[in-house]
């Protein structure tokens, strides 16, 4: 046996803590990496709510009444008795002819209805007479047939002379024109001086009634299909029959008044596949003016239970198909494919893929994949307050946003 020297003592025990040091870090990377937190995210609880289904259509303002003003009888404009741009009340005086030739035809015709009562007059005298001639045989049966006849041809010559007075009368009062409606008149397209004749092409003025005013919209007749579809399937009903008109106007604003829908046409047109529809607004004030552009928000009916969804909470998947992370009642995250009926203001009209109670994910989704563990907090303001009632936009075909924009 060698005797060992201290330098090689201190070299094997080096080595020996070295060899320990290695086998205590090999141990260390063994051992698994902790679990990442719970992403947080937020979320919305889907409660069931009755809304307001409503079509957003658009459409052009017209009065309720137009009057084109004519004369119906010739004559020269003696004076204008109405301001342009006024309202004028129906049977106002709006123009005044030269009347002196119908006057006079008055006066000839009242003269001729003189003549006749005089004659008749004279002709009773005559008849009363020969009645008791007649009783006596004064007056032979020839002359009293004759006299009758002649008290009937009298009586009928005044009634002829009352007509001819009377039209004679009508005429006259042509001569002064008057306004047929009530409303708002435009400007005159004659001036005093200028002769005019009766039933021209040209109107003389023209008087629109804006109060009520009424829109007239175009609707697809598909929509009309799928909007009765719906009602016989049960999933939209309808309170009542007159369901209200909300009106935009070009400003973008709401107006006051709410209308009512008057009539639908019955005639599709064949080269847009739509049909005509008329609203019915009270407009004090005029603030809708012919030939406005609108749109009107034509309430269909009420969808009973229903499920809105924010729109950030609605993505598209690769595919195309329409998605919504939810966080499950072990706060893991699952994908549902959705089926979406249309935009209702800032969020969605579910029509399946989800139920009530299913937590929506609103705010997180980025950072989350399906299965992954999340802390889920409850957006206040959503959950807080519900949603205005339904107003579907025009264009309620929209779909969901894509996944980059959420």
């Amino acid at each position: 046996m060698y005797p060992v020297s201290p330098l090689t003592r201190v070299a094997s025990c080096s080595l020996l803590g070295a060899l320990l040091v290695l086998a205590g870090c090999d141990g260390k990377q063994d051992e698994a990496p902790p679990a990442p937190p719970p992403s947080p995210v937020t979320v919305v609880t889907l409660k069931p709510q009755d809304v307001a289904i409503s079509r957003d259509l658009p459409g052009r303002a017209v009065p309720s009444l137009i009057a084109e003003v004519r004369p119906q009888v010739s004559g020269v404009v003696m004076r204008r008795l109405f301001e342009e741009g006024g309202m004028v009340k129906a049977g106002q005086a709006l123009y005044q002819l030269d009347d002196a030739t119908y006057a006079a035809e008055v006066q000839s015709a009242r003269a001729a209805l003189a003549r006749a009562e005089a004659t008749l007059q004279a002709a009773q005298l005559t008849s009363r007479r020969n009645t008791e001639l007649i009783k006596i045989n004064a007056i032979s049966r020839q002359e009293f047939e004759t006299t009758e006849a002649g008290l009937a041809e009298a009586g009928a010559d005044v009634q002829v002379a009352r007509a001819e007075l009377k039209r004679s009368s009508v005429t006259l009062g042509y001569a002064r024109i008057v306004a047929p409606i009530s409303g708002r008149i435009g400007t005159s397209n004659v001036t005093q001086g200028a002769l005019v004749t009766a039933n021209q092409a040209d109107p003389l003025v023209v008087i629109q009634q804006l109060d009520p005013m009424h829109v007239d919209l175009t609707q697809s007749s598909s929509e009309l299909l799928e909007l009765r579809r719906e009602i016989a399937s049960g999933r939209l009903s309808r309170p009542g029959a007159d369901l209200p008109v909300q009106i935009q106007l070009e400003d973008g604003s709401r107006f006051a008044n709410q209308g009512r829908l008057a009539f639908y046409d019955v005639t599709v047109e064949r080269d847009t596949g739509s049909f005509s529809m008329r609203v019915s607004v009270p407009n004090e004030g005029n603030v809708l003016l012919p030939g406005m552009y609108v749109r009107a928000q034509v309430g269909n009916g009420v969808r009973r239970q229903a499920l809105l969804v924010p729109q950030q909470g609605v993505a598209r998947d690769p595919k195309g198909q329409a998605t919504a992370m939810v966080a499950g009642q072990d706060n893991k995250v699952a994908v549902r494919q959705v089926a979406v009926n249309r935009a209702i203001g800032n969020q969605w009209l579910i029509d399946d893929g989800l139920a009530a109670g299913d937590r929506v994910i609103i705010e997180g989704m980025q950072k989350v994949r399906p299965g992954a563990l999340v802390a889920p907090s409850e957006a206040a303001a959503q959950a807080s307050s519900p949603p205005a009632p339904a107003a579907a936009s025009a264009d309620a075909g929209a779909t969901a946003p894509t996944a980059s924009q959420s």
